[in-house]
């Protein structure tokens, strides 16, 4: 049996989506910025998935910039941040995305920016007055990274109350997205959002794109020099096949919302309960056996398994054919462990195994069945 609970590091693709670009695959080759009937044609598609995207998350199209995925995005505005509004401080948390910490890292290398980051509780939840603090203690621009559903343990965080914040001390606010877009609805009209970033194969989409929202006269210059595509921000010829796939798999999400997260809820809560059968002093990292305090598709556990027996547990799930994650899939085969568990693990659960399971409406109870009855045989 072959049971795929990873779907935190990517998701499959839904076959609506895979008839969408293979007709745009098929029938368009067109270079958008070619004024040709070709181009026209493959313009016309880039265009329509711009203002639907737009439209679904209460933007402006003008204000949706297509990229190569999330970590493109984050890299964009932050560099860009630096480099064009005079961004000096930039705050964040040290359980964000590698593609936050590296690049905030390397701008405190090249433009010597002052990074600080904001304290997280045991349980990985912001210290929002410690994030005041930060705020108010100089004049320095600043620039606030926080991402809105954390890709290992789940936990959410209110856009609003921290763009407010934000916005309350004359600072940006840039949240990666990636795990949230196509899970969570978004009005970003009315969000305190200058900044956002999205990744398509999070949400049963193709790999290899996805955008920055950039809210309009944000006064952001050209991320990749070339042609003038993407309102100038980001040259290249669009991968046209790839946004109408991810305009598809929005779509689709937004679509049948409600009805989905229902059914996963329910495999989540499900999960919950059959491994607290087998293992009663599971540890659930973070908020992630919450529904309200975090993601509904995904939940990251310690296990009560000795360090020795620990060694063989990855190998074994593999062999029966169970696909999950032991940290950040971009993070995989690195030996160093969880940068955010470290930050939220105290005493002995550190030094116990910790998985991530994550869901989509592709899983069923049965597969969890199925995952508890290899667990249990591990154990014996």
């Amino acid at each position: 049996m072959k049971v795929y609970f990873d779907n935190a590091a990517t998701t499959p693709l839904r076959k609506e989506v895979i008839t969408a670009m293979t007709e745009v695959m098929s029938s368009s080759f067109g270079n958008p910025s070619s004024t040709h009937s070709f181009g026209r044609t493959a313009k016309s598609y880039l265009e329509t998935s711009r203002k639907g995207i737009a439209k679904l998350l209460g933007a402006d199209p003008q204000e949706i910039i297509f990229t190569s995925g999330g970590t493109e995005s984050d890299n964009m505005i932050l560099h860009c941040a630096v480099k064009d509004l005079g961004v000096q401080t930039l705050i964040t948390s040290p359980i964000e995305h590698h593609a936050i910490l590296h690049a905030v890292d390397a701008l405190e290398h090249t433009h010597k920016v002052n990074i600080q980051y904001v304290e997280v509780y045991e349980e990985g939840g912001i210290n929002l007055a410690h994030l005041a603090s930060l705020l108010q203690a100089d004049t320095t621009k600043k620039l606030v990274s926080l991402m809105h559903v954390n890709n290992e343990i789940g936990n959410t965080i209110d856009l609003h109350e921290i763009g407010q914040l934000c916005h309350n001390h004359n600072a940006l606010f840039h949240t990666d997205a990636v795990q949230g877009v196509g899970h969570y609805t978004y009005d970003l009209a009315s969000l305190p959002l200058d900044f956002l970033s999205a990744a398509a194969h999070k949400f049963h989409g193709p790999k290899g794109i996805g955008f920055s929202f950039v809210r309009k006269n944000s006064g952001l210059q050209p991320f990749i020099y070339g042609g003038s595509q993407e309102r100038g921000l980001r040259a290249g010829t669009e991968s046209i096949h790839n946004i109408v796939g991810m305009h598809s798999a929005l779509q689709i999400a937004y679509k049948t919302l409600a009805k989905e997260r229902s059914y996963i809820v329910g495999l989540k809560s499900y999960f919950i309960e059959q491994i607290k059968m087998i293992f009663p002093k599971v540890q659930f990292n973070g908020h992630s056996d919450s529904i309200e305090k975090a993601t509904y598709t995904l939940v990251n556990v310690s296990l009560p398994i000795s360090k020795e027996k620990a060694q063989l547990l990855d190998f074994h799930l593999d062999l029966k054919g169970i696909a999950c994650s032991k940290g950040s899939a971009c993070q995989s085969g690195s030996s160093s462990g969880s940068h955010v568990l470290h930050h939220i693990q105290k005493g002995e659960i550190s030094e116990w195994p910790s998985l991530r399971f994550s869901f989509s409406v592709f899983n069923t109870s049965k597969e969890i069945d199925y995952l508890i009855q290899v667990l249990k045989e591990f154990l014996d």
